[in-house]
């Protein structure tokens, strides 16, 4: 359901951008004559892009597949003068209306029966103010950034006829193809309506005069809540921002420049494509070394997280999403170590964040769902331990743009390899070189925060413990959240065990055991998955029992067992301290990208020499 809001929203967004943005660039208009052309069918829109036209209604009524299923939905916009705009999107399930006014902001969710108003000043950078809107929600992480100024310049014809340079513009008897994959029709009885088909996404174009303006109050039987206006117009222009550069990513973000570099305390390397950042020293000196080698990268997971699934969250819910995460980070907080804290602020004053915000930020892996799996002994074909961890969550969002391995060495603790995102400081799967690994399958009973964040244990547990009894311990002595599976290993033992913990309660399932939601024991082997997932991956083990090395193992984790939102998967084998990671792009998940490998105790002698070069200059 959560996918399903997110392509919704993205949609919504780029009406957003096809309505409301205006350019401080007059142009003359030069329409064309005839009333058949395209030129003349587009200019009505094109006088909204060149600003020719300061006042206007467009709406967009369009469907879309999602998952084999066709969605609908709806947005109008009204544009009353440079301040000023209403914005109204709807659909069966889900419905949001925006109403702007120079002094006050109204964010409603009709379906909720609640309306956020706030009134006051707003962010220099981040608002919603009509005019130049489009400069501040696309950016060059957008592949439609650098045709915008021609867009919002000139006029139709003139435009069409510099577009035709690059893509065939194709007259079809009273219709139109542009590039072959884009046809538009125009509206019978309507000289502005339009029809726009794409594959098979369709939408109904049509500009009008502006409706009346109402006042930023009146939202009949609706609960009425202040918000802050600076936060709630941030909020969203960050969100629709982000929202925009993942659906339409430019090669900046699907074909980004390596650009390694070094700090004091952190180095950031590249390796076969993907981002590896070696940090040590002081809890303080670790989380600056973080915000200065990744600060771009943190940027965009923070408008991934907080913003735009934030801006989900808030319509699904309808409750504020950032008031229910800064809720469950009040009641995480006492149970974080304090160095942890002093790492997370040190970071955010590093990117130039407020601690809040990072902090908030970091609460967010309690929402995280995946696969795993332990097999060694007789199960493989030299014995060894090869433990996958599969991370099924949110590539709808972006979080593979901020996907980094971390090579940690934190000053008196074990030194630990963390698979994970940049401004993220606990773990979602991790090994340590001491060769015990971990990974983590999201359940049940979110809100139940009263205890450890899952990321912060798991951190934990790769710098505190060195055997997989101490890792027991540590699962078994915490006060812990929410629902959550685990796979633990150990590559010196050839051990590993499978964890179900909730607060109240916490069972060790060991390998080969059965288990009513695992089905029966596998010799030397462990399983963590579900449904149908986990049916292929008991089948895939079973017909290649004895025969699995690292490259099946890495199969093992192939689709369908990694669901179509696969983020990233890890196969770790803790006995070599050897870690194999492949991380999602926007057109692939991560079981259909290149793994890369990483050799955990190579890594820490280079690093340890290149401090001591470093010193001794």
């Amino acid at each position: 359901m959560t996918r399903y809001l997110l392509d919704r929203w993205r949609f919504a967004v780029l009406g957003l951008l096809c309505c409301l943005s205006v350019s401080s660039v007059q142009a003359q208009a030069a329409p064309a004559t005839d009333p058949s052309s395209l030129s003349q069918r587009l200019e009505p829109l094109f006088e909204i892009l060149s600003a020719r036209r300061s006042q206007f209604s467009v709406t967009v009524e369009g469907q879309l597949p999602i998952d084999g299923k066709v969605q609908s939905i709806q947005l109008r916009l009204t544009r009353h003068d440079d301040q000023s705009f209403d914005l109204e999107a709807t659909h069966p399930e889900y419905a949001v209306s925006i109403r702007r006014r120079p002094d006050a902001t109204a964010f409603a969710l009709p379906k909720h029966g609640v309306v956020y108003i706030g009134s006051g000043t707003v962010d220099a950078d981040d608002h919603l103010v009509p005019k130049a809107i489009v400069a501040r929600l696309v950016g060059s992480g957008c592949s439609i950034a650098p045709y915008l100024a021609v867009l919002s310049s000139g006029d139709a014809k003139s435009t069409l006829s510099l577009l035709s340079n690059f893509v065939e513009i194709k007259r079809l008897d009273n219709a139109w193809t542009i590039g072959g994959d884009v046809r538009i029709d125009p509206m019978a009885n309507d000289p502005n309506g339009l029809q726009v088909t794409s594959g098979d996404i369709q939408a109904a174009v049509r500009v009008g005069a502006p409706t009346a303006m109402l006042p930023i109050d009146a939202w009949p039987e609706m609960r009425v809540e202040a918000i802050d206006r600076k936060q709630l117009e941030l909020h969203l222009a960050r969100g629709a921002r982000r929202a925009v550069e993942v659906l339409m990513p430019s090669a900046e973000l699907t074909s980004p420049t390596e650009h390694p570099h070094r700090v004091e305390h952190g180095e950031l390397r590249y390796v076969d494509g993907q981002r590896l950042v070696l940090l040590s020293g002081t809890p303080e000196q670790i989380g600056r070394a973080h915000g200065q080698l990744l600060r771009e990268e943190s940027q965009r997971c923070i408008d991934s997280v907080l913003y735009a699934f934030g801006t989900v969250q808030t319509v699904l819910t309808g409750r504020w999403f950032r008031d229910d995460l800064e809720k469950a980070y009040a009641r995480l907080k006492p149970h974080i170590p304090a160095d942890h804290l002093t790492e997370t602020r040190a970071l955010a004053q590093s990117l130039g964040q407020d601690p809040e915000t990072l902090e908030a930020l970091n609460v967010f892996p309690e929402l995280f769902h995946c696969s795993g799996f332990a097999v060694f002994d007789s199960a493989t074909t030299d014995g060894k331990l090869y433990h996958g961890r599969v991370l099924d969550y949110m590539t709808t969002i972006g979080l593979q743009d901020c996907a980094t391995t971390f090579i940690v060495s934190v000053n008196g603790k074990i030194p630990f390899a963390n698979v994970g995102y940049a401004a993220f400081t606990g773990s979602v799967s991790g090994m340590n070189d001491r060769a015990i690994s971990l990974g983590e399958m999201g359940g049940r009973g979110e809100g139940q925060w009263d205890g450890v964040p899952m990321a912060t244990l798991m951190r934990r547990a790769l710098e505190e413990c060195s055997t997989l009894p101490e890792v027991e311990q540590l699962w078994s002595e915490s006060p812990r959240t929410c629902e959550y599976y685990y796979v633990f290993a150990d590559g010196k033992t050839n051990e590993a065990v499978g964890v179900a913990a909730t607060p109240e309660s916490i069972q060790f399932i060991r390998p080969g055991e059965g288990h009513p939601l695992l089905g029966e024991g596998i010799p030397d082997a462990l399983l963590l998955s579900a449904g149908g997932r986990l049916e292929t991956l008991r089948s895939r083990v079973q017909q290649n029992h004895g025969q699995i090395d690292a490259e099946k193992a890495m199969w093992l984790m192939s689709r369908p067992v990694a669901m179509s939102s696969n983020l990233h998967n890890v196969l770790f084998v803790p006995a070599n301290g050897l870690l194999y990671v492949a991380n999602a792009d926007h057109k692939h998940p991560a079981a259909e990208r290149p793994y890369v490998r990483f050799d955990l105790k190579d890594l820490l002698k280079r690093a340890a020499s290149d401090s001591k070069t470093v010193a001794e200059r």
